[in-house]
Formats: structure tokens, C-alpha cells, sequence
């Protein structure tokens, strides 16, 4: 933590920077909040996992472009449909 002394001087630098502006209280008061921030949460949550593919199989899903990982995913999804995992 810094001395009072080098606060102050902390302080001092900020107020002579010509590029530093702080916002009056009022002016802070009136400010809105953002709200959440970042991509809003799902209703089903997904499961981090490592799992190792054939490369080829992860080139083909990658060739076909952004998205790749959820198309893997609704083929592994489509799949369950008609087949039960051992």
C-alpha cells in the first residue's frame, strides 16, 4: 500500500494529466448500469470436456466453417436418437 505521501503524489500526477478526466459525483449518480454483461446464460448448461477425434473427422466439421463445434454436437445429438450407447 502506498504512503500517504505517495498518494498524494499518485493523486498530484492524475489531476496535471491532461488525458485523465474524473466524473463529478452528480455526473456518476446519473449514470445507468449496464446490466449483465457477456453472452446470456443458457437454460441447459454444456459440460467442458476433453475428448480426443480422428483428425479427419474434426477437419471435415472445421472445413465447413464457424459453428463447426455446434454442428458436431447436433451430429452427436442426432445420432442418440436412433442409437443407444453401449
Amino acid at each position: 500500500m502506498p504512503t500517504d505521501e505517495e498518494d498524494a503524489a499518485i493523486n498530484r500526477g492524475i489531476a496535471a494529466d491532461p488525458d485523465t478526466y474524473e466524473v463529478p459525483a452528480e455526473d456518476f449518480a446519473k449514470m445507468k448500469k449496464l446490466g449483465a454483461r457477456g453472452r446470456p446464460r443458457l437454460s441447459s448448461t454444456k459440460v467442458l470436456l476433453s475428448v480426443r477425434y480422428d483428425a479427419d473427422v474434426v477437419e471435415a466439421f472445421k472445413a465447413s466453417g464457424d459453428g463447426w463445434q455446434t454442428r458436431m454436437n447436433d451430429a452427436l445429438r442426432d445420432w442418440l436418437k436412433d442409437h443407444r450407447p453401449a
